[in-house]
């Protein structure tokens, strides 16, 4: 089992990497903090995977929510369902909430965590590639809004984070190609090696290779990892996190959170974040070029939904956490294997980008 550290201080977690680990009681048992336990998941997630969680939960009292499966249903209402349950069955401040499910189910489950009774306990255990390698490590919780994605929300971090990579056996290729763009990210971001490595092995992740799998996971969690450490509340380094995400999530927001998974959607926005980089004087056209080929051979789309205006886009892009004083900031690439700060861009450059057809 690969161990890592998420290194907080008095919230410094691990987080826990191998096969069958969602069959390990010892390690449930070493981060639940009283006998009531609370599991929340998703109709997709739970019909595979919970009953084998709740075989290793038999000394706790155990309750359930159980949530429709999508990006759509992750709003107010839903966590509102994950308070009722909490407070019709009386849990205590002492019990702990496992988030069982992809990105959208850990941010709700960790968003619901922070809340109750103003903060209790909580495990993640990510059942997609995207939230084994991202969503789930470093603390970041909440909800969309129909005016923005996750800008409700909180920084709460879990006790720990499980990570069993034979969950990814079921996950179908789309959601598999929607975990390699952040994947790929954290190679742009701060680790041109890793990316190198990709360019050489994307073709053994796509097939799920074990062993290929396993040592993307680590690398993507080890890099979050440091980042997080070094930039827990995001006023620094951590923003580079969120290459591309600017872009992406005026997708997101622009198509009603129902055209694209998270994946896709960042995929195509750090095209157009290379796109930018290149109108900056930073990536060369060779760069991009090999940016957009990676992306292509992981499977993911690199064309942006033609419904989308540039007036539309920048209408969007002006609700974004990264922004300062209504004035839209963004990740862009020195170069491959390294970003730079949220920076204002001129307009006009911007305006290039989201005009330009970025298919190539």
């Amino acid at each position: 089992m690969k161990q890592l550290q998420v290194a907080l201080g008095d919230r410094s977690y691990p987080i826990y990497i191998d096969e069958d680990l969602l069959k390990r009681a010892d390690l449930l048992a070493a981060h639940i903090k009283s006998k009531q336990v609370l599991v929340v998941s998703n109709l997709t997630v739970a019909p595979l995977y919970l009953e084998i969680l709740l075989a290793q939960l038999t000394a706790y009292q155990v309750e359930t929510v159980i949530l429709p499966d999508g990006e759509q249903y992750k709003t107010l209402d839903s966590v509102s369902a994950i308070f009722t349950v909490l407070l019709e069955k009386k849990l205590s401040r002492n019990a702990t909430l496992i988030a069982l499910g992809g990105g959208v189910i850990g941010d709700m489950g960790g968003f619901a965590a922070a809340c109750y009774q103003r903060g209790i306990p909580f495990i993640q255990i990510p059942t997609t590639l995207l939230a084994q390698v991202d969503s789930s490590v470093g603390g970041k919780t909440g909800v969309n809004h129909a005016l923005g994605k996750n800008m409700i929300g909180a920084f709460y971090q879990p006790q720990a984070v499980i990570i069993d990579t034979c969950v990814l056996k079921t996950l179908d290729d789309r959601q598999l190609s929607a975990g390699l763009a952040e994947v790929i990210k954290y190679g742009l971001i701060c680790d041109v090696e890793f990316f190198i490595w990709l360019e050489a092995n994307i073709e053994k992740l796509i097939a799920r290779d074990n062993q290929a799998l396993a040592f993307a996971i680590e690398r993507s969690c080890f890099n979050k990892a440091r980042i997080v450490a070094e930039d827990e509340f995001e006023s620094g380094v951590r923003a580079t996190l969120n290459l591309g995400h600017t872009f992406g999530h005026a997708i997101e927001t622009g198509t009603h959170y129902s055209e694209y998974l998270h994946g896709e959607a960042i995929a195509i926005g750090m095209c157009q974040a290379a796109d930018l980089s290149q109108r900056l004087g930073w990536l060369s056209n060779e760069e991009v070029k090999r940016i957009i080929a990676l992306l292509k051979r992981a499977k993911l789309s690199v064309i942006p939904p033609k419904n989308l205006t540039t007036a539309h886009y920048l209408e969007l892009m002006a609700v974004d956490k990264k922004n300062v004083d209504g004035k839209i900031r963004l990740i862009a690439l020195e170069k491959i294997g390294k970003a730079a700060l949220p920076m204002q861009v001129e307009r006009e450059l911007l305006e290039q980008t989201l005009n330009h057809y970025t298919g190539y």
